[in-house]
């Protein structure tokens, strides 16, 4: 049973996340030129497949399984990439559609564990597991570069955005002000990435 009260978005809110995530998906699908089924797969798998393996790892049950709504987003998402110009979508809004979903779900992700009684630092993991795995998961299909693989600050904003959520539960910090502030510390890495380039140093030690 969990330890606490599982956190929770307002249902609109929740599905809107799900639907970018899922559109990301379907986006590259079609870039690929793929078929609808593929696009649909993409978009399911990219929509939830964070938060699935991170309810498998912590015990919970899978959370779009029981819900009638989720996959049905995903699966309207691709429909609604088919039936649309490739271009409409691409530019900087869907990175920063993608840059709150990223902040905001790794905070939930985060809170997840920890109201399941997982310890801190897995806890984090959790949350970094939510935001990212099914980006991962997608481009691994697509047979490009994964986000691990890429310089870029994605992986490290939601490492961010856990570690800060973590840090308010232990410090029992009011819950709202703590998610708020990881959630916004996130999202402001990312936009740097985003907006100036920001990323992490490749390794560069000759050992020769």
């Amino acid at each position: 049973m969990p330890a606490a009260v599982l956190p929770s978005l307002p249902p609109l809110l929740d599905l809107t996340g799900t639907a970018v995530f899922a559109l990301s998906g379907a986006l590259l699908a079609a870039q690929l030129r793929q078929t609808f089924v593929t696009m649909s797969f993409f978009a399911l798998v990219t929509g939830v497949g964070g938060g699935s393996v991170r309810d498998l790892l912590i015990g919970a049950p899978v959370f779009w399984v029981r819900d009638p709504w989720v996959a049905a987003v995903c699966l309207g998402t691709a429909l609604l990439a088919w039936f649309t110009p490739r271009r409409w979508w691409e530019g900087a809004l869907l990175d920063w559609a993608d840059a709150v979903g990223l902040a905001v779900y790794a905070v939930l992700g985060t809170a997840k564990a920890l109201a399941y009684g997982i310890p801190p630092v897995p806890a984090m993991m959790m949350g970094v597991i939510t935001g990212c795995v099914g980006g991962v998961i997608r481009d691994v299909l697509a047979g490009r570069p994964s986000i691990l693989m890429r310089p870029e600050l994605y992986v490290t904003a939601a490492a961010l955005t856990s570690a800060l959520c973590v840090s308010g539960t232990l410090l029992e910090l009011p819950r709202q002000i703590a998610w708020a502030v990881a959630a916004l510390a996130g999202f402001t890495l990312r936009g740097l990435a985003i907006s100036r380039g920001l990323a992490l140093p490749g390794y560069g030690r000759d050992n020769g």
